[in-house]
């Protein structure tokens, strides 16, 4: 790079001496014989003095207005010098404006901005180090001289502090942007516990030392390593406490109050230092302007404070440098108070979500169940999509997926109503159609505009057979045992909340060994493919995933959701995703007991000799006793209130369960029976002596069931 020279010019009205109407100035005069002159001769390319505005150009300038024909090369100007005398060499140093203009006009320094102290060997390296790029040796300062330096660390400060979302990003940002170029070090110390938004703190204000940052060991430069020589303890190292109390009245409660930054060799800040690092370390503070104590103040309070230091080597702050650091403490405050804002939703967006979704997944008689969800991107973490597995009568489930329009908390909060309302309905063991119906309703009645799709399944293990309705959702996909991977013809209909339209259901074969796919449109649909491309590319992904563990063997519940998760691109996140997988067991037709008792008298003692065979064929007659008491007390109770034939079934699983069904829709309630009662106990003994029971209301009447352990 080509050096250019500047020339020096005085300023009307300003001592040449003064460093602050002095030019740029160069180390390497072009004309040696002109570099002891204190002005430039008119007519070898000096420039007139420009006068301000409303003000003319001094008398004693040394320029004049030229009239036609009057200055040509040896005549005399108004200030009686000759052209041709204007020094050594005479014309052949002049450069004529009319033939070949001036490249090299100088620039004034911005007045008001005092130059730091440093001595002529200091700007020889300064503009070393500017043109070459090379980083001058430990302790040499490389102070900002203008105010276009400061104006672009603080631009590029503030970005940097802006690129973080939440509090240690921000935080770091602070330290990363200042250290080493405006300080050596940095404390940074923030109010314990922030406050959030609006809230008013209630407690005494605490700060606690959130971060530090120092001048690294050890730099890294293009062409190798530079050691930074470290400084000693009682300099930079051991500084500040990890918490303060601020009193109130205190000194450093004043200098916080006062917002803006200050010296620590003022007298506030120096009787507020002890306090903010502790009665030990306040010699380790640099003396004179070499530290800067700047509160942070967010939009209402004040929540921390930074204190930027600067070695005893190192030319101290000068007071525009103030003006720096009050930048980086107003950004830095109003980006943490936002951090915490953002903090704050994030954590309420996740604990709606977490709440509107099951905690974890039942375990019903022969189903097994497993579910992913994944929020459309880690901004946006709520959304309408929602799964869930409700056990039901009858050794039945009801596998629900849905997904409401949008994500965002409004849609979370819908998915959640209609999640209530569709657990509320299958406990009323409706059937699927009559579920939709009812959720379409509830739709309607939450407002205009809210639409749903919505898939709705019962299994049921001892028949085999699974009832399907669907409101606008993607079709499940139904993986069978050797492998083949089939899409379920299930009537599409309407999405929920439309109104006014049927919804339809069918029944289909869940042979033992399915697998039945439930997912939403998020993982079939993006931008880049279309849904039933998406599908298509679902339906060979689980085929090609079965063909691992060969014909006989499903593939394991939980890495098949994986490897279904994995089919997604980078650009296929565009919407949530959830996903029920239910793997069918079912349950052996050699397993099953099923009676139909007439509501009677002898109805209790035939139902023990029904229920003592059947668990002499499954060599179960140790828990006869058990089971002949408690299914006694059942059927006598159904016995009482039923008009209809009663029902009684046995099923040997995991567990032995017993289910007695009745057309009487009042369900029983357990009660203390007094000592004067004659009954009132059957209930008691079920709950003492069974693993589990309960009473489940359906649309013919109720079923009162309970569990007993095998062994």
């Amino acid at each position: 790079m080509t050096e250019q020279p500047t020339f020096e010019r005085p300023q009307a009205g300003v001592d040449p001496a003064d460093g602050r109407g002095a030019l740029l100035r160069t180390s390497t005069p072009s004309n040696p014989h002109s570099a002891d002159t204190p002005s430039h001769t008119p007519g070898a390319g000096a420039l007139p003095a420009q006068a301000r505005a409303g003000e003319t150009p001094p008398s004693g300038s040394g320029t004049t207005t030229p009239t036609p024909g009057a200055t040509t090369p040896g005549t005399t100007t108004s200030s009686g010098m000759d052209h041709d005398s204007a020094g050594p060499g005479g014309p052949e140093h002049s450069q004529p404006a009319a033939t070949e203009p001036d490249t090299h006009r100088p620039r004034p320094v911005p007045e008001g901005i005092p130059l730091q102290p440093r001595s002529e060997s200091t700007d020889v390296s300064d503009g070393q180090e500017r043109r070459s790029g090379q980083v001058l040796p430990p302790g040499r300062p490389t102070p900002m001289r203008r105010d276009g330096d400061r104006l672009r660390f603080v631009g590029a400060a503030t970005r940097r502090i802006a690129r973080g979302l939440d509090l240690d990003e921000i935080v770091m940002g602070l330290c990363r942007a200042t250290v080493p170029t405006f300080s050596d070090a940095i404390l940074v110390y923030l109010r314990d516990p922030l406050p959030v938004g609006d809230e008013r703190p209630v407690g005494p204000l605490v700060l606690r030392l959130r971060r530090t940052d120092r001048i690294p060991q050890e730099r890294d430069l293009e062409d190798g390593i530079l050691p930074v020589p470290v400084p000693d303890p009682s300099e930079l190292g051991a500084i500040g406490t990890e918490l303060c109390e601020v009193q109130p009245g205190s000194a450093l409660a004043e200098v916080l109050r006062g917002v803006r930054p200050v010296f620590t060799d003022t007298p506030a800040a120096r009787a507020a230092l002890p306090e903010l690092l502790g009665d030990g370390d306040d010699f380790a503070v640099p003396t004179g302007q070499r530290a800067i104590l700047a509160p942070l103040r967010g939009r209402r309070r004040v929540i921390g404070a930074a204190l930027f230091l600067r070695r005893p080597d190192r030319i101290p702050f000068d007071p525009d440098d103030l003006l720096v650091a009050a930048q980086l403490a107003t950004h830095s405050a109003l980006g943490i108070d936002k951090a915490v804002l953002y903090g704050r939703e994030a954590y309420i967006a996740d604990e709606l979500q977490r709440t509107m979704l099951p905690e974890t997944l039942p375990r019903p008689t022969g189903v097994r169940l497993a579910s992913r969800y994944l929020p459309a991107a880690e901004t946006a973490r709520v959304g309408g999509d929602w799964y869930d597995a409700i056990p039901l009568p009858g050794s039945r489930v009801a596998l629900v997926v849905g997904d409401v329009m949008g994500h965002s908390m409004t849609s979370a909060a819908i998915m959640g109503q209609l999640r209530t309302t569709a657990q509320t309905l299958a406990g009323l063991d409706l059937p699927p159609q009559e579920v939709l119906h009812h959720l379409d309703e509830q739709a309607q009645r939450l407002g205009t505009d809210r639409m749903a799709t919505c898939l709705y399944a019962v299994y049921d293990p001892v028949s085999h057979r699974i009832t399907i309705a669907n409101a606008g959702h993607p079709p499940p996909v139904l993986l069978h045992l050797g492998g083949r991977a089939e899409v379920l013809r299930v009537p599409p209909g309407a999405p929920i909340g439309v109104g006014g339209v049927d919804f339809e259901a069918v029944e289909l074969d869940a042979p033992a060994g399915a697998t039945l796919l439930l997912y939403t449109d998020g993982l079939v649909e993006s931008r880049l493919r279309d849904v039933w491309t998406g599908i298509e590319q679902l339906r060979e992904k689980l085929a090609a995933t079965a063909q691992l563990t060969g014909p006989d063997h499903p593939p394991p519940l939980e890495a098949l959701c994986d490897e279904v998760l994995d089919m997604l691109g980078p650009g296929d996140r565009d919407d949530d995703i959830a996903l029920l997988a239910a793997r069918f067991d079912g349950i052996a037709p050699s397993d099953v007991a099923y009676w139909y008792l007439e509501p009677e008298e002898m109805a209790p003692g035939r139902a023990r000799r029904l229920a003592r065979r059947a668990l002499s064929r499954w060599d179960m007659e140790e828990l006869s006793d058990s089971v002949e008491l408690l299914v006694s007390e059942v059927v006598t109770n159904a016995v009482r209130y039923a008009t209809r034939p009663i029902t009684l079934r046995l099923l040997r699983t995991d567990v032995l369960r017993c289910e007695v069904g009745d057309d009487v829709p009042q369900l029983p309630r357990l009660r203390q029976a007094r000592a004067t009662d004659e009954g009132g106990r059957g209930l008691y003994l079920v709950n003492r002596l069974a693993r589990r029971w309960g009473a489940t209301r359906l649309s013919t009447g109720k079923v009162v069931w309970f569990e007993l352990n095998r062994s």
